[in-house]
């Protein structure tokens, strides 16, 4: 850090009493969600040129506007913190490639599901590893991951779509296991590629000490693909 960025990160630490001086778990987890927002806006804003309704075209044009209004806000932690938003999101550029590359959609319904349940587990993954960062970080990340609206959306447009289709619904359950295999590789190349996160999993998972801290964290990660795919009515 510069003076001027120490300075900041001293000023963000009186005014915020809970956290515990050491800046880099906030920074290592807000530089991922930002990471994530970025390739949502990306994501959302191309998937509203390919809906095959106008209504869909808005409301997923409104999603790609909210994910920006979402790094706006994470940013604005960064700073407050007395980090840069570029450096904060460096080291997890192109995490997300190799699992894009091997996950290519070929019709609409792998598109949104893809959209739900694999991005989804990335948002998991987050959301776990800021359990250790302080708790004005960990409320902005949960708030921000907050998927609901995505997931009406989805959950509207599949969910009626494979109770009318078996044909449909065995393609997609399967494209689900595929994609939730994916998305915990690519999980697991991020802690084995970065340190900050293998000591955020270690402090996230403290109270289940008896248990490797991957293991723990890839069967909560499961359960909640699970929980999604149940609640499209497809088998996990």
């Amino acid at each position: 850090m510069t003076d001027r960025t120490v300075a900041q990160a001293a000023q963000a630490q009186a005014q915020d009493p809970t956290h515990d001086g050491d800046l880099r778990p906030d920074l290592a987890v807000l530089g991922m969600v930002a990471y994530l927002q970025l390739a949502e806006f990306s994501r959302l804003a191309a998937d509203a040129g390919l809906a095959p309704t106008l209504a869909q075209r808005l409301e997923l044009s409104g999603m790609a506007r909210g994910a920006l209004d979402r790094l706006d806000r994470v940013t604005a932690r960064v700073e407050e913190l007395g980090g840069g938003l570029e450096g904060a999101m460096g080291p997890y550029a192109g995490v997300l490639v190799e699992f894009d590359t091997r996950t290519v959609p070929s019709t609409w319904w792998e598109r949104l599901l893809k959209a739900y349940v694999g991005y989804g587990v990335a948002d998991d993954f987050c959301r776990m590893l800021a359990q250790a960062a302080s708790p004005v970080t960990r409320a902005l990340v949960e708030d921000v991951l907050d998927d609901e609206a995505h997931s009406r959306l989805v959950v509207d447009a599949l969910a009626g779509a494979v109770a009318e289709d078996a044909t449909l619904a065995s393609r997609l359950a399967l494209w689900g296991r595929r994609l939730v295999g994916e998305a915990l590789n690519a999980a697991q190349a991020v802690l084995a590629d970065h340190a900050d996160m293998r000591s955020l999993l270690a402090s996230a998972m403290a109270e289940h000490a008896a248990v490797d801290p991957q293991q723990k964290l890839f069967a909560m990660l499961t359960a909640e693909h699970s929980r999604r795919m149940d609640r499209l009515g497809l088998a996990a």
